[in-house]
């Protein structure tokens, strides 16, 4: 995945690439990447290329290799921007990287620790670890995103996590209700595409097409996130 360490930012090679060969260096790996993306990480403190006198950015070998991890952790584990944020502090002074989807944990934005195994959580440790209000719950349950339930999953915690971030942008959860229709249609396609065989009994069948419907369903996330970037990349390019 690429995730080297940030604790080399400032230790490499002496700033030197513009955002144009920064592109050509990530381009093949991340073709989602936009100039004004590396400009909004900038602006976000997580990456700090140098200015020359002009004012143009440049960056090290370093600074690429830290974009290459923001984007991978943004990509592959789905993680905001204050918790990749954390992560790379936490690079930056010589610490192991914890990447959600193991047995380990991964912080907040409040430093309270995120569950990433399927430990059940109350209702009251979903919203400390979460940082969310008790109104941005109900509202989360109100629209079907998160279930009326007296305890919680990893799902549930990330979820709630990322309407957090979302609503400090102005997007609430009764915004994200097409998301859950779009959700729904999504494993009608998955069960249509494994058809009978996830109906048979035997527990190795089950297991087999669970796999699969996993990997259908990370196939359609690629769709999906993908769709959603050309239509950004055609909106702030000018095309």
């Amino acid at each position: 995945m690429g995730l080297g360490s940030a604790a080399s930012r400032g230790s490499g090679a002496l700033p030197k690439l513009s955002i144009g060969q920064v592109l050509q260096r990530l381009g093949k790996e991340h073709p989602e990447l936009t100039p004004s993306k590396i400009r909004f990480l900038e602006e976000q403190g997580l990456v700090h290329p140098a200015r020359t006198s002009s004012g143009y950015r440049k960056f090290s070998d370093a600074d690429v290799e830290r974009i290459r991890t923001i984007l991978a952790l943004q990509r592959d584990h789905y993680l905001p921007l204050k918790v990749i944020a954390e992560q790379l502090e936490a690079l930056d002074r010589g610490e192991r990287l914890d990447v959600p989807g193991t047995a380990s944990t991964h912080k907040s934005a409040s430093g309270s620790s995120i569950l990433t195994n399927d430990a059940e959580l109350s209702r009251d440790e979903l919203l400390r670890r979460s940082t969310a209000s008790k109104e941005l719950l109900e509202q989360a349950q109100a629209a079907g995103l998160i279930p009326r339930a007296s305890s919680f999953h990893e799902e549930e915690l990330l979820m709630l996590t990322a309407l957090v971030e979302l609503e400090q942008c102005g997007i609430g959860p009764r915004h994200l209700r097409p998301f859950r229709t779009a959700a729904q249609h999504e494993v009608g396609l998955i069960e249509q595409a494994l058809g009978a065989v996830s109906r048979k009994p035997e527990a190795t069948v089950r297991s087999r097409t669970e796999a699969k419907a996993e990997e259908l369903a990370e196939a359609l996330e690629r769709v999906r996130r993908g769709l959603v970037r050309q239509s950004l990349r055609d909106r702030y390019s000018g095309r």
